[in-house]
């Protein structure tokens, strides 16, 4: 695995799936698009074709949501969809099998979202084993303080998995540096202060979060929570970030639509968006 050096973090930073997707985007002078998914919401098999679906049209990463019952760090729209998802059974097994059975389709990288009692439930070294099997990339969990982060981050190091670590508009600047020299792949800049939810507007300070994450690490910067629409990818790539995700606008246009048209709703909004990545 090739290694190379952080010259603002000061640390050694291995080249993966993750940081390969941000370098090929960056030369081709656009922002990464990052569709966030709740697996099982609707069932695993739609899960699945949207999945394809949303890479045919032009997702970069795909952020893949494990269903939990207090999802503390989500609004209402996610909330649901892992209450749906939860009702139908979804588990972390059945959602690593759905992505063995797509491993050899699936060609950009796969980030599983996740809450820590899922994680320490099945085992830290357990849960990262698995997912590096099936062709995950990396893991968000957004319940998991900094000062928790090594173990699992060298866990998931060991599997090939960046543990990508999330910064607030209410994190203390000296904070945010750690964090961002700590996070993996990428750092997660949330842009609202609250939970997860489509927003008309992006706070003022994200442009100068932005910059401050820029100073403190070379680490890509992806922008979530309120990324809604095209005028939102438009803003933070004028900011300066490397990358959108975009969540609840998402998983409210799957849950809205007919069951025979989920899919295609997915992959038209998808496409929708990455025009606004260029």
């Amino acid at each position: 695995m090739i290694k190379k050096i952080d010259t603002q973090g000061l640390r050694t930073l291995k080249s993966t799936n993750i940081s390969r997707s941000f370098s090929k985007i960056k030369k081709e002078k656009r922002i990464a698009l990052m569709p966030f998914l709740m697996a099982g919401d609707p069932d695993l098999d739609t899960t699945a074709k949207i999945l394809l679906e949303l890479q045919a049209n032009g997702a970069d990463m795909i952020e893949l949501g494990i269903p939990y019952s207090d999802p503390l760090a989500d609004g209402p729209i996610i909330q649901l969809a892992a209450f749906r998802a939860l009702s139908v059974g979804t588990s972390p097994d059945r959602v690593f099998k759905m992505l063995s059975e797509l491993k050899d389709q699936l060609t950009i990288p796969i980030i599983l979202f996740t809450y820590s009692n899922p994680l320490i439930n099945k085992g830290l070294e357990d849960f990262c084993l698995q997912a590096s099997k099936v062709g995950v990339s990396g893991l968000v969990v957004p319940d998991l303080p900094l000062e928790e982060a090594e173990k699992l981050s060298k866990i998931a190091e060991s599997k090939d998995l960046d543990l990508v670590l999330l910064v607030a508009p209410t994190t203390p600047k000296d904070r945010m540096k750690k964090i961002a020299a700590t996070s993996n792949g990428f750092t997660y800049l949330v842009s609202v202060t609250g939970v997860t939810g489509e927003r008309s507007s992006l706070e003022d300070n994200v442009e100068n979060l932005v910059k401050q994450l820029k100073h403190s690490s070379s680490s890509p910067i992806a922008v979530g929570f309120g990324i809604s629409e095209v005028k939102h990818i438009q803003q933070v790539r004028e900011w300066g970030a490397d990358g959108a995700i975009v969540g609840s606008a998402l998983v409210k246009r799957i849950a809205n639509a007919s069951i025979g048209m989920k899919v295609e709703e997915a992959g038209s909004f998808c496409k929708e968006l990455r025009a606004a990545t260029n």
